[in-house]
Order: structure tokens, then sequence, then C-alpha cells
């Protein structure tokens, strides 16, 4: 029986980015194995940190790894299901196993102009920007960024379903935990070093007791409520404190966001 003739109106267009084939036995690497067989490597992860905190900044950072599984990497994980203190041991190590990583610091005053989704949105898209190798393709944690100029795919709990964004949240969770803590020796009694940010019973407490300082979101119901007075300490409303600054060269502190 002679084949049915396809009339050229009826033609499929090739879709962009091309179909590619899910592996389950690829673990972390599932999505960026997929991109890179079908030519869209490198890949690159970005995610944030400090999203909820009603205090401190919003770390966004953005990560290229290679296409090959890397041994010493082999505990990258979902930053909030690694501890502490496997975090910083995976830092150094993705920092220098990276094709390119890049971090970047949204103060509280800019969160609160913008609104934590925009600045959220914005940051992705200058983690995305500061890299130093441009990615074909960008996967983020949960929410779609638009402005990109590469094709993107928003993976809900990305973090824990790809690595190049497990990475990019071990860079975006050591990097504002390291903040936090050098803001708990320039703001005593609030416990930064403990809860970093979140609204947690004793941070509530403190805000009561003491007031919000300039590194609290007052744009947050629970800090606008106890607002009537911030504590100003020099420098900090830049977020540009010397210790701060000591521990890492790589992150870059924003400005205004438009």
């Amino acid at each position: 029986m002679p084949a049915r003739k396809t009339s050229p109106s009826k033609t499929a267009v090739a879709a962009w980015p091309p179909r590619t084939v899910i592996r389950r036995s690829s673990g972390l690497r599932t999505l960026e194995s997929a991109l890179y067989r079908n030519g869209l490597g490198p890949v690159a992860g970005v995610d944030e940190v400090g999203r909820g905190a009603c205090a401190g900044p919003l770390v966004v950072a953005a990560c290229v790894l290679g296409p090959h599984r890397i041994e010493s990497l082999a505990a990258l994980d979902d930053s909030k299901k690694l501890t502490a203190k496997t975090r910083e041991q995976l830092f150094p190590l993705i920092r220098r196993y990276a094709l390119a990583h890049h971090v970047v610091c949204i103060p509280p005053a800019e969160v609160d102009r913008c609104g934590v989704h925009a600045a959220n949105i914005e940051g992705m898209r200058r983690a995305v920007a500061g890299l130093s190798v441009r990615p074909e393709y960008v996967l983020s944690d949960g929410f779609r960024v638009p402005g990109l100029s590469m094709p993107s795919l928003p993976v809900i709990s990305g973090d824990a379903a790809a690595a190049c964004i497990a990475a990019a949240s071990v860079l975006a969770k050591v990097s504002r935990d390291r903040l936090m803590v050098a803001m708990d020796d320039e703001y005593p009694g609030y416990g930064f070093a403990e809860h970093k940010g979140y609204s947690t019973a004793a941070h509530t407490s403190a805000l009561a007791q003491w007031g919000p300082c300039i590194q609290h979101r007052h744009s947050f119901i629970n800090v606008a409520r106890v607002a009537p007075v911030a504590r100003h300490h020099q420098g900090w409303d830049k977020m540009e404190v010397r210790s701060t600054k000591s521990f890492d060269k790589t992150v870059r502190y924003e400005g205004p966001l438009s």
C-alpha cells in the first residue's frame, strides 16, 4: 500500500529546544545529561536563598557544571537536606570544579522597594549574566525567569533534581549564612547567627524587644508592626561591612535593581 503523502501545510515544524530523552538512572544529572546530549550545553543552574526571611539579604547564585559526573561533588543534594558542615565542605569544591559560578547579594532595602518576587527574578537574571561562561540553557529552581537571552526551564524542587541547581543552592546558602553570622556581630541581640533572619520565636521576641534594624525587611508584616524606629549602623545600608567582604570576594553586592 503506498504511503500517504503529507501536504506541505501539515508538515510539522521542528520544536526548539529539541525533545529530550530522560533516563531515570542519571540521578541529579538527569536534566543536564539530556540537555548536553542534545547539544544544549553548557547548562547553568540558578537558585536563591533568603526569600522567606524577614531580615538579611536575598542571595542568588548561578553555577555551570561540566557534562560529566565529578566524584568530588558526589555529596551534592538539596542544600536544605545537607548539614552545615557538608555545605561548607562542598562550597570550595564547587568553586574549584565548576566551569563558572556567580553569586549576587540583594540588600533588604531593594527587596522592600521591588518586592521579594521581582527582586528574586532580577537576581536570577543578574546571576546568570555574571557567569564567565555563557550557558546555552538555564535550569531555575521553581520559578520561570523571563528576560534571559537563552532558553530556560523552571524545575520544581530543582535543587533536589539537577546537580547544577543543587550546586547553586549550596553557593547561595553558604554565602548567605556567612553574611548573617557577620551581621550578628554588627547587630547583637537579634540572634542572626542562629536563625539567619527567618521568623523564629526567638527572632520575633527580639523584634518586640529591640524593634527592627536596617537589615530587616520593612515590607514584611511582622516587621512593619514593630517598625517605628530602625537602628542604623553606618555601612550596613550598603551591605559593605569589612567582615562580610573579607570572606568571599566573588559575591557581588547589588545596587538598585531598576
